[in-house]
């Protein structure tokens, strides 16, 4: 019976986890270049259970006696939160007429799970990629994010735009007074490998855009997360139900040992 206990507490913190990335999920619905997070869900390891029965006789000189067992089936030992896995898919693209949003768009991407990003260094000066074109100009005229990191170019240098307007062109370059500077766009082969940081950064290996790669750089646009805001609310209510009918295992159990204590238990 303490085996339906464990089973029925993994499944209520597995829905648990699920919830609390769901909302996440919606709590960032309107930050650009947001990557929904997927919960994937997986079964502990299956318990085989055989039934011990009678001993039966070995017709041998020192008559053994062996004990008859018969296969009764799988048994399932509760389920747990594995990963959470973003999904990269892109997301609509909104016009905000402000110089300095930038959004980018795949083309023809060859492998499936294939994208491109925008090469920022953050921090601790390590290079990571973001969808996120929510740019801005810094107080030294460098152009950064919003968390303030800075925004490279296709040799990895800070783009410094001294502080006055610029364009940027179809193809990624950044037009200043001081120069063009294309923007550093990194292509990711497989987006399964990026380690989520934060909101809308990615760790990672990234390579310089192949040629067989297109993509298109739009000057005064932000893409949208990728948030389905509708169907997030509903999985959410399912991971709810699920949690409660857990919840009423749990709770059905716990009544049994009650039982099992107070009345079997007792001497007449």
């Amino acid at each position: 019976m303490l085996r339906g206990f464990y089973t029925a507490a993994s499944g209520m913190i597995s829905q648990q986890r699920q919830q609390e990335a769901l909302a996440n999920n919606i709590a960032n619905a309107n930050t650009p270049g947001y990557k929904a997070d997927q919960t994937t869900l997986r079964a502990f390891p299956e318990m085989l259970l055989q039934q011990v029965g009678a001993l039966n006789h070995v017709p041998t000189e020192n008559g053994l006696n062996i004990r008859q067992t018969n296969e009764v089936g799988p048994l399932n030992t509760g389920v747990y939160a594995q990963e959470m896995v973003p999904n990269h898919v892109q997301g609509d693209m909104r016009e905000t007429q402000i110089p300095t949003d930038v959004a980018l768009m795949n083309g023809n991407m060859p492998d499936e799970n294939g994208s491109l990003f925008f090469t920022v260094q953050n921090g601790a000066g390590d290079i990571r990629y973001t969808r996120n074109g929510n740019f801005t100009v810094d107080q030294e005229g460098f152009l950064v994010t919003n968390d303030g990191y800075y925004v490279l170019d296709s040799n990895g240098n800070q783009i410094n735009t001294d502080g006055v307007e610029f364009n940027v062109t179809q193809n990624g370059v950044v037009q200043t007074v001081a120069g063009d500077f294309p923007l550093g766009i990194s292509y990711v082969e497989n987006t399964d490998e990026l380690v989520k940081e934060g909101t809308d950064l990615f760790a990672g290996e990234g390579v310089p855009v192949p040629g067989d790669v297109t993509f298109e750089v739009a000057q005064g646009f932000l893409e949208r997360s990728n948030v389905d805001a509708g169907r997030t609310m509903t999985e959410m209510m399912e991971a709810y139900r699920v949690f409660e009918m857990n919840q009423r295992v749990l709770r059905a159990y716990d009544e049994s040992m009650e039982k099992a204590v107070t009345e079997i238990g007792r001497i007449g």
